[in-house]
């Protein structure tokens, strides 16, 4: 698997473009270049190696479900727990991901198809679920984004 492909999968939220490559992302889905990506990984060891987990929050973080992290340096990553979604996230260990719709609009699944490169398929099909839930953690504090 190249990890500068894009790819159409479901995530453990919803259906998702995956790439590790954020400039093929951003022009996808025609996406201001600044504006960061969330990044998924694999494990709570891979997620070492992007931030450091306030001591205060490393049980929260490591329990927590489809739910995503702002980190005191700036980055938003969420450990997947879903065993459908690790299969294929466990071969690059962490990946950029956003929905699978032009910014600002609803998921077309049509769309979604002809932009992707590849399009991996489980036995749950392509979906839109709900987000996952978006929590700023810094050394005290916490706020609740979405």
């Amino acid at each position: 698997m190249d990890p500068r492909r894009l790819y159409l999968a479901q995530t453990d939220t919803t259906v998702g473009f995956l790439s590790q490559d954020s400039h093929l992302l951003a022009k996808t889905k025609n996406r201001p270049a600044g504006k960061p990506f969330l990044i998924e990984v694999a494990s709570l060891h891979e997620l070492k190696k992007w931030a450091r987990i306030p001591n205060r929050w490393k049980n929260m973080v490591r329990r927590s479900a489809r739910t995503t992290f702002i980190y005191p340096n700036g980055q938003a990553l969420r450990v997947v727990k879903d065993e459908w979604h690790l299969r294929f996230l466990r071969r690059f260990g962490w990946i950029y991901s956003t929905s699978a719709n032009p910014s600002g609009q609803s998921f077309d699944e049509q769309w979604a198809r002809s932009q992707a490169d590849v399009v991996v398929e489980d036995p749950r099909g392509l979906f839109e679920g709900e987000p996952s839930r978006l929590i700023k953690i810094g050394n005290s504090r916490k706020k609740k984004i979405r």
